[in-house]
C-alpha cells in the first residue's frame, strides 16, 4: 500500500464526493467503531482509502463498495486481495442479500445526496447487522436521533428509531475534507434493536401512518390521517386526533398503527 491518494482525482459532485483526510478525526471515528479481526466489516465508499486503511489495519480484512470505477481500479492496486473484497457497485441499487452476511457490521463516509434513501434501503437487512458506524450531514444525524416535540424530529426520526438505538458520536468540520463540503458532519452509531424489543405490527402499514402524519405536518392529526386512521383508530391508541405529527413518541405510532390495522380488519 502506497498510502498516497490517487493522482489527479477530482471529487466528483454526481457522487457526492468529499475525502476525508485529518489523521486525528479518522483515529477517533475508528476509536469509536473499534474493528476486530475475525468480524465481518462493510465499507460504503472507501474513496481515498483514508479510513480503509485503518479499518484494514485493525480488522485484517474488509468489504468496501464503490461507486467510481477510476478509485475501484486504484483500490485493487493499493490493497491485496486478502485485505480488500472490492465491489464496485451503486450502494443504493446493491442487492444487500448478497454481501450482508450474519452478522455484519457496515461503515461510512455517506454521500449526502442518498443518505436519507440507502438509510432506509439499509433498515431492509437489520436483522444481519451488528451495528452501523456513519458520517452523514449534522442536519440528517440531528433528525435521527431528535426527540419528540422538537423541531428536528420527524418521519426519519420515528422510522429509524422503531428499528435502532442511536447515538450521536461527535461533528465532524468542514475542514477535515477534501474539497471541504458546504456543510458540518456528524458521526452516529446505529445499533438494531433485538428481535424481542420489535413491536408486534405491520412495519409497513407503520410506514404508511408515519408517512401520512408527516406528510402535512402543520395539520392535525384527524387531517392529516383522514384517509389512514378514523375515529375508532384514534380512541382505541389513545391519541389525540387533534394534536401534531411532531408531539407523537415512536410507541405512540406503534398504538396507533396496530389500531389502523384492527380498524382496517373490522371494516
Amino acid at each position: 500500500m502506497s498510502g498516497a491518494p490517487p493522482l489527479q482525482h477530482r471529487a466528483r459532485k454526481r457522487f457526492g464526493q468529499n475525502f476525508l483526510h485529518d489523521p486525528r478525526v479518522i483515529q477517533r471515528i475508528v476509536e469509536a467503531i473499534d474493528p476486530r479481526p475475525g468480524q465481518t466489516i462493510i465499507e460504503i465508499g472507501p474513496g481515498q482509502a483514508a479510513l480503509t486503511r485503518r479499518l484494514v489495519q485493525r480488522a485484517g480484512h474488509v468489504t468496501a463498495i464503490e461507486i467510481d470505477r477510476d478509485l475501484a481500479a486504484w483500490l485493487r492496486e493499493e490493497f491485496t486481495p486478502e485485505q480488500l473484497t472490492l465491489i464496485e457497485a451503486d450502494a443504493l441499487r446493491l442487492d444487500w442479500s448478497t454481501v450482508a452476511a450474519d452478522p455484519v457490521r457496515v461503515v461510512g463516509n455517506l454521500p449526502y445526496n442518498i443518505s436519507s434513501p440507502l438509510l432506509f434501503r439499509l433498515m431492509e437487512y437489520a436483522e444481519r447487522v451488528t451495528d452501523q458506524h456513519f458520517m452523514l450531514q449534522k442536519e440528517v444525524v440531528d433528525r435521527m436521533v431528535a426527540p419528540p416535540g422538537s423541531r428536528t424530529y420527524g418521519r426519519l426520526s420515528v422510522m429509524l428509531q422503531v428499528r435502532y438505538r442511536m447515538t450521536k458520536l461527535f461533528d465532524v468540520p468542514r475542514g477535515a475534507f477534501n474539497p471541504p463540503p458546504k456543510v458540518t458532519s456528524s458521526i452516529v452509531r446505529m445499533v438494531p434493536r433485538a428481535a424481542a424489543e420489535l413491536p408486534e405490527m405491520d412495519f409497513a402499514t407503520f410506514g404508511r401512518v408515519v408517512a401520512a402524519a408527516f406528510n402535512q405536518r402543520r395539520k392535525i392529526l384527524r387531517n392529516a390521517l383522514g384517509e389512514v386512521a378514523g375515529a375508532t383508530a384514534f380512541a382505541a391508541a389513545g391519541v389525540d386526533p387533534m394534536a401534531r405529527a411532531e408531539t407523537l413518541a415512536v410507541d405512540d405510532y406503534v398504538r396507533l398503527t396496530r389500531a389502523v390495522a384492527a380498524e382496517t380488519n373490522a371494516a
